[in-house]
């Protein structure tokens, strides 16, 4: 992996938001919209519900970390779709890129997307509804990493997925997060979920991340042991998504298709 060509792919995403400011819009817009409507919905939730229960941290708080895990995604796939909109495939493959510096480059970008997002996040959640990451202690630290490297594969999955089926499967890759989100357990414990559900939520990494953030909240100590089989299935899952989009771009490269590589579908 060359770091001038990692940083080339950084550099180039950097030249696109310079040169249209319409594109950072969404790194903060969106997120600080969602953070004021679940902010104000879980004061109405404190005003109603018993005395002694905050949905503050138990419920902003799990909106705050799947919108981050949210963004981390999109930041991969949002660099890859450049390419793919502006028909650049041909230009960035017939470069001296290799296929690890080129996904290096796409999630570099997504880091950096990300970290963007997650500042306004935590601003807002602070100043607006006295949310701090503090309270949730040290654990939310490798909570986050969880969830950020989770963000990362089904970043470079997605990308896999577009760049196999072509610029007109981009429709797959939007709704990913929002039909993980009921499997994942986001706002309510895996007992909640009826047993034909739990074979895919126990391999989802957030879903072990969310329980140990809503025993936190409610004062109990952190699941240290689901939070470490998190970290390990999200790394797992990040190098099965690189090795997947490796594998598609060698099937790509040798079958042709980069080169037929329309605006519509590729078979």
């Amino acid at each position: 992996m060359n770091a001038r060509h990692v940083s080339a792919v950084m550099l180039r995403q950097l030249y696109l938001l310079r040169g249209s400011p319409s594109r950072a819009l969404p790194l903060f817009a969106w997120i600080a919209i969602d953070i004021l409507l679940w902010g104000f919905i879980t004061r109405y939730l404190n005003a109603v519900a018993r005395p002694g229960f905050d949905f503050v941290p138990a419920v902003l708080g799990a909106v705050l970390l799947w919108d981050f895990l949210t963004r981390v995604m999109q930041g991969v796939t949002m660099a890859f779709f450049e390419d793919v909109w502006s028909r650049n495939f041909l230009g960035v493959f017939a470069s001296p890129l290799s296929i690890a510096d080129y996904v290096a480059g796409l999630v570099a970008t997504g880091v950096v997307s990300s970290l963007i997002g997650l500042v306004v996040m935590l601003v807002i959640a602070a100043l607006v509804f006295g949310l701090s990451f503090v309270s949730y202690g040290w654990p939310i630290v490798p909570c986050l990493f969880a969830l950020f490297l989770f963000g990362i594969a089904l970043g470079v999955t997605g990308a896999a997925l577009v760049l196999r089926l072509g610029p007109a499967a981009e429709w797959l890759v939007w709704p990913i997060p929002a039909v993980l989100a009921p499997f994942a357990c986001v706002y309510y414990p895996l007992a909640a979920l009826p047993a034909w559900m739990h074979p895919l939520s126990v391999i989802l990494p957030p879903t072990y991340v969310f329980e140990a953030i809503r025993s936190i909240a409610a004062g109990g100590s952190p699941h240290y042991g689901a939070i470490a089989l998190a970290l390990a299935l999200a790394a797992l899952y990040i190098l099965a998504a690189g090795a997947l989009f490796a594998y598609i771009h060698r099937l790509c490269v040798r079958t042709g298709l980069i080169a037929r590589y329309s605006a519509e579908s590729v078979t």
